[in-house]
């Protein structure tokens, strides 16, 4: 029998709330049609402090608009992996979400079409993975997950108990064998990903700590040099960002994941989000061209 070890995750506490969520609950098989809609209040405001906590949604409005927020979960989640691990072979993890006494908590909303989100990041930023684990009952969530290369991960683990506020989850990882020096930091704004050429604008030519900053991608099909005919949504929207710090360690107040905005031109995709202290940041865009996701990934420093 393989030998197991846990990692206890570094929880916060977020209060943003999410629109008509769909509970699952105890005794349900994860992908039952028969879920219910959960008490939260579907048209509350999102908390523009939760920026500074790390995580930010776009289109935020004022925080005191009188809006009621939902309660926070105050869960913890548990990782367990196998001990050995070797670099680029999918490994089983589990993740347990439990209360504040220890029970393993049974029910949770689905937001933005997913139980759980899971960010899975090389500690100097190089790797990313954006996954969903399986809702086995009883609090138990199960995935594979691949570590590129040996070194260091972090595991945020995105998810909202039924009923309460969204919250993430810090979990650590650690692959045995020597790690590779970290590769130059590129500020260059256009790449190209596969059959996609992706430019960055800032509504800044120079980033400050704690402004607001309307982030935009224009993409482009490579062989047409024209916008993309077959983008799609992703996870209900035009597409995702997730936005890390520069850190050692790196920690809940170091990820901002911010959501599209609406009715934007063909080919553009923008983010309104705040980036709360000075430093390097790595951005990772995630957009659906019919099925296929582009993720598109840019360093930006703030000052």
């Amino acid at each position: 029998m393989k030998r197991f070890f846990t990692a206890l995750a570094i929880t916060s506490t977020l209060v943003i709330t999410q629109a008509c969520a769909s509970q699952v609950k105890s005794g349900e098989t994860p992908d039952s049609n028969a879920s219910t809609v959960s008490n939260a209040n579907p048209h509350a405001d999102h908390n523009m402090e939760d920026s500074h906590g790390g995580h930010n949604m776009g289109n935020s409005h004022d925080e005191h608009s009188g809006h009621s927020k939902l309660e926070p979960a105050n869960a913890t989640a548990k990782l367990t992996l196998p001990t050995k691990i070797t670099p680029n072979t999918p490994v089983p993890i589990v993740i347990e979400v439990k209360d504040k006494n220890g029970k393993s908590i049974a029910n949770f909303d689905k937001f933005q079409e997913q139980l759980m989100h899971l960010i899975v990041v090389s500690d100097d930023l190089q790797s990313f993975n954006h996954i969903h684990p399986t809702y086995k009952g009883n609090g138990r969530f199960e995935v594979q997950a691949n570590f590129p290369h040996p070194g260091g991960y972090s595991l945020f683990s995105d998810y909202k108990v039924a009923g309460k506020a969204e919250q993430v989850s810090v979990l650590k990882a650690q692959v045995p064998g020597n790690s590779s020096a970290a590769p130059k930091i590129d500020l260059a704004t256009t790449k190209t990903f596969g059959n996609t050429k992706a430019n960055l604008k800032l509504s800044q030519p120079t980033l400050k700590a704690g402004q607001e900053v309307h982030v935009i991608f224009n993409l482009q099909d490579t062989a047409s040099n024209q916008p993309p005919k077959d983008l799609k949504p992703y996870l209900g929207e035009r597409g995702h960002l997730v936005i890390l710090k520069q850190s050692s360690p790196l920690t809940q107040a170091d990820y901002i994941h911010a959501h599209a905005m609406k009715n934007t031109p063909t080919g553009e995709v923008h983010f309104i989000t705040s980036l709360p202290k000075p430093g390097k940041y790595k951005m990772w865009g995630q957009f659906n061209r019919n099925g296929k996701i582009v993720t598109a990934d840019f360093w930006v420093d703030v000052q």
